[in-house]
Order: C-alpha cells, then sequence, then structure tokens
C-alpha cells in the first residue's frame, strides 16, 4: 500500500502532500522534516530507496526521484515494488509534463488543485489505479471540462427574487 505521495522543493518546502494513512497535522510535519533531512543528505549517486522504519514504522520504504527542483517521493509499505513505484513516478512527472508542457515548480503551487486531481487519477486510497499517461490526462481533461461547463452555469442559475417583471 502507498501511505504517502508528497512532492517538496529541494529546500524541504512541501509542495503537495497526500497522506493515505490518518496521522495528526503535528505527526505528518514531523514526517515531512524527516523525509527532507533523510533525502538532502544523500548523495546524488545514491539508490532512490530509503528504509523508513521510524517515520511510517516496520517494513515501510521511501521511493523517490530527484528532477530539477523537485522531489518527487511516495512512502510505501513491503507489499509494493519498488521498482513499480519508480514507474509510477514517471508515470506522475509524464502526466504533469503533458499537463502543464513542461512542468516546474511553480506550475505545481500555481495549480495545486489539478496536481492533485491527476495525483487522484493515479493513486486512490493508497491502491495505484490508473498507470497509463494518456489514460490519466484524458480522464483529468474530461474533469476539467465537467468543471468548467459548471462555472459557466453557475451565474445563470439565480434565485426568484432576481427575476423581475418588466411592465
Amino acid at each position: 500500500m502507498i501511505l504517502a505521495a508528497l512532492v517538496m522543493n529541494t529546500q524541504g518546502k512541501p509542495r503537495i502532500t497526500k497522506f493515505y494513512v490518518p496521522l495528526g497535522v503535528e505527526k505528518q510535519q514531523e514526517a515531512i522534516r524527516t523525509i527532507y533531512s533523510a533525502l538532502s543528505q544523500r548523495p546524488e549517486d545514491s539508490c532512490s530507496f530509503v528504509e523508513t522504519e521510524d517515520i511510517f514504522g516496520p517494513d515501510t520504504k521511501l521511493v523517490y526521484k530527484h528532477f530539477a527542483t523537485l522531489y518527487f517521493i511516495f512512502v510505501i509499505d513491503s507489499s509494493e515494488s519498488e521498482l513499480g513505484m519508480l514507474d509510477l513516478i514517471q508515470v506522475f512527472v509524464e502526466t504533469l509534463d503533458r499537463c502543464f508542457k513542461n512542468v516546474c515548480e511553480l506550475d505545481i503551487v500555481y495549480n495545486f488543485n489539478k496536481v492533485h486531481t491527476i495525483l487522484d487519477e493515479i493513486v486512490m486510497g493508497g491502491q495505484v489505479v490508473e498507470t497509463n499517461s494518456a489514460e490519466v490526462l484524458k480522464a483529468v481533461q474530461d474533469i476539467w471540462k465537467l468543471e468548467r461547463v459548471g462555472d459557466l452555469n453557475v451565474p445563470s442559475v439565480r434565485g426568484i427574487g432576481s427575476y423581475r417583471s418588466k411592465s
């Protein structure tokens, strides 16, 4: 099971956080600090897997990938494949690239709702639901179309008191 999905910059500021297990706010913040300190001390040429028993309990690992100024991190238990998670990170980043045309940190900051929608199409409740980037993008675009149509229709819905007879 995926316990958490995070995107943070190289200064340790979390840009996207999604916890799939119940944790209090203080525990989440502590986990983010611990994850950042573990990742920031690792050499560039080390593997992308880190044991995290002190953060999330026994049999848990961090699987991460470092792109430019961002870390994409999944916290997993022993039932998930580390290589599968690296592939999932790649799918997530490819989908973000397709959506934002060369995604950067500012895209994630200013469009966090869209990023959460993309992540929700890939992972739901800690389980992987879709690994095809094209399918994820299609579903997300359909959701955004519905949201835009909903935004267009909202002003046209008025209360009875707003209609007046013109006589």
